[in-house]
């Protein structure tokens, strides 16, 4: 801004009936210290009004600057001033979803300049976490990927919705700008003729009255001509504030008048001194800031030129007051610049954390989840650190992408290592659904069946196959099984029916055997038993909850023979027969081979005890007294013949056992 060092009029004699108050509203000068201009100096003035004036303190320069250059920037266009209503928040630590809302809040807003700083930042801190997701989306990629010609593609729903919102935006602004620049040269081409006519005023030939009338009427096309481009701002600005005290010089205002207009644009400086003194107590120094902008503005913009005795003390206690809030706000930039300093050590910090988690070695899929989350929770919260001074800005965010790509690489290192495993486990998956698939259809369930489960269990002990597999090869294998198993179960249903049936026909039956009287014929009633037997057996398995039905027959049998007279061998093989022929009937497997472990294991305990016995006949047969003794060795050798008839009829058992089978 240029000191005021024009704010005098020139004096001079003579009165005229001109309202000088309201006609210098909006004529500040605040041009270079001149002498008494006359019309041979005028065309000289334009290449010099937009030279500043030399302040002594060059610090004084830099506040009034710092104002003059945003003053001129919001003149260019007016929406930029609603800009402070908005106040600008910390986007970098907002989540990608939050900033997509914001902005959504944020292109709806009319005046689409007053938004811009803040969409802008927004786009700035949403592209730079998206970026990075995407990096780490392609690493992910190409650490799993199993065709090495595939290619990386993301689709994120966020990302459009951006990218849909910041295109209102930008349409919307660049019809800003497009009716913006239209109207800027239009109207700088208005001013400029304005000044222009200015210069011709300035004609000692012409009426007064018709000169005065013709410079109001210039006066208020000129406070409606509208913005300008701000690098135009003060150059025209000041040249038409110097053609209007030109005017003045030339017309020799009467004094009086001049007097009051003075008086009265020191009492409007003042006021204006009054409030920046209120704005240095402020505790919102950015408020004081952008209100002292808007002072300025007035004091420039609206309000005219004071007496040379108050013009340069007024001056310059606006511009100490000026410098107080601008140093204050250069201390308040200092905390902020703090502030950073503090977000950059805890950024750091964050950093230093992620690259040893990078070198932590874990062996399993729910230890690196749990580093996973981890890194997650460090990566949210660098996010939400805030700012860090823009001069290292890049390189921290380098630092971190850094950490983080070599956590990533150090993750994926474990996942190929699995991923071998992982592959060789398909292929046994696979290898388990073709058999269930092939075994699906089969009836024989007494055999299928057993292998089913094993194939069930054998599942379970496999491990984890790639995750694109997984979903459709367990729906194969599941598929599979369920088919086999409800036609199991169907079969069973029809099983049951059929069981229950012959329970019925059994217990009926037990009646008749237990009326039947033996004739005395030994082969007629052995043929009639076996008869029984044969009849029975051919009502088929009963309901495993009553089995204990068989029990009752072979307590019958059992009566039957000993009054046959059955040799004891006889009567035991047939209710052995009898026994494994309804084993054999039900498919009980497992029942089969305990019975055959236990036969042996008894045929072994009989060879034994005859060993033993064998052994003691030779040691009382070897004593002296042997012929006193004879009775013991009679009952040795009884024993003996017993064990060795015992012994027979076991290994008859284990061999109906064998027969079983062999095939027919």
């Amino acid at each position: 801004m240029l000191e005021e060092k024009n704010d005098n009029l020139q004096e001079a004699d003579g009165k005229l009936g001109i309202d000088i108050s309201d006609s210098t509203q909006d004529d500040t000068v605040e041009a270079a210290e001149t002498e008494t201009v006359t019309e041979t100096t005028v065309p000289d003035v334009e290449n010099e009004v937009e030279e500043t004036a030399e302040i002594e303190e060059t610090d004084h320069q830099s506040a009034l600057d710092a104002i003059t250059n945003s003053n001129a920037e919001e003149s260019e266009d007016e929406t930029l001033k609603e800009r402070h209503d908005i106040p600008m928040k910390d986007y970098h630590t907002f989540s990608l979803d939050a900033l997509v809302d914001e902005l959504k809040k944020l292109v709806n807003i009319d005046k689409t300049m007053s938004v811009k700083d803040h969409i802008e930042e927004i786009k700035k801190s949403f592209l730079l976490q998206y970026n990075h997701l995407i990096e780490e989306k392609r690493e992910e990629f190409n650490a799993s990927k199993e065709d090495p010609n595939e290619e990386f593609e993301y689709h994120s729903p966020l990302k459009s919705k951006f990218d849909e919102y910041y295109n209102i935006f930008r349409e919307k602004r660049n019809a800003h700008f497009k009716h913006l620049q239209t109207n800027l040269k239009s109207n700088l081409e208005n001013r400029l003729a304005i000044v222009e006519e200015l210069k011709e005023l300035i004609n000692p030939q012409a009426n007064i009255k018709d000169t005065l009338k013709h410079f109001n009427d210039l006066r208020e096309r000129w406070k409606n001509a509208g913005a300008i481009p701000k690098d135009k701002y003060n150059h025209v600005w000041n040249n038409y504030h110097f053609h209007v005290e030109n005017f003045y010089d030339y017309l020799h205002l009467d004094r009086e008048a001049r007097d009051l207009d003075f008086k009265h644009n020191l009492d409007q400086k003042q006021k204006i001194i009054a409030r920046v003194e209120e704005l240095v107590n402020e505790s919102d120094i950015s408020k004081a800031f952008r209100e002292l902008q808007d002072l300025h503005r007035l004091w420039k913009e609206d309000i005219g030129p004071v007496s040379k005795e108050h013009r340069d003390s007024i001056w310059n206690k606006f511009s100490e007051l000026t410098k107080k809030i601008h140093d204050k706000r250069e201390v308040l930039f200092e905390s902020q610049r703090a502030n950073e300093q503090q977000n950059l050590e805890a950024k750091k910090d964050i950093i230093s954390k992620i690259e040893v988690l990078g070198t932590e070695k874990v062996n399993s899929h729910s230890q690196w989840l749990i580093q996973i989350q981890k890194v997650e929770a460090l990566r949210n919260e660098f996010f939400a650190a805030g700012k860090v001074p823009s001069e290292v800005n890049e390189e921290t965010w380098a630092s971190f992408k850094t950490a983080v790509r070599n956590f990533n690489a150090f993750k994926n290192s474990f996942y190929k290592d699995i991923k071998k495993d992982q592959n060789d486990n398909l292929n046994k998956k696979m290898a388990l659904v073709a058999k269930a698939k092939e075994l699906q259809e089969s009836t024989d369930f007494g055999s299928t069946t057993p292998i089913m489960k094993q194939i069930q269990e054998e599942w379970k002990q496999i491990g984890h196959v790639p995750k694109k597999y997984s979903d459709k090869i367990w729906k194969e294998f599941k598929d599979a099984c369920n088919h086999y198993f409800d036609k199991l179960k169907e079969h069973k249903s029809e099983e049951n029916a059929d069981e229950v049936g012959a329970f019925d026909n059994k217990k009926a039956y037990l009646d008749i055997l237990r009326a039947y009287q033996l004739t005395g014929d030994h082969k007629t009633d052995l043929d009639a038993i076996k008869q029984h037997i044969e009849i029975w057996k051919g009502y088929g398995k009963v309901p495993f909850s009553r089995r204990h039905i068989e029990g009752k027959f072979n307590k019958i049998l059992d009566a039957l023979f000993e009054k046959l007279s059955l040799s004891k061998k006889e009567s035991e093989m047939m209710r052995f027969s009898n026994r494994i022929d309804s084993l054999s009937d039900s498919n009980d497997t497992r029942k089969l081979d305990n019975e055959k472990i236990f036969i042996m294991r008894k045929i072994e305990e009989v060879q034994n005890e005859i060993f033993q016995l064998e052994n003691n006949i030779q040691f009382f047969t070897n004593t002296k007294n042997a012929k006193k003794e004879n009775s013991i060795v009679t009952e040795v050798r009884k024993n003996i013949a017993i064990h060795k008839e015992s012994l027979d009829v076991w290994k008859d058992k284990l061999k109906q056992l064998r027969n079983l089978n062999q095939p027919e």
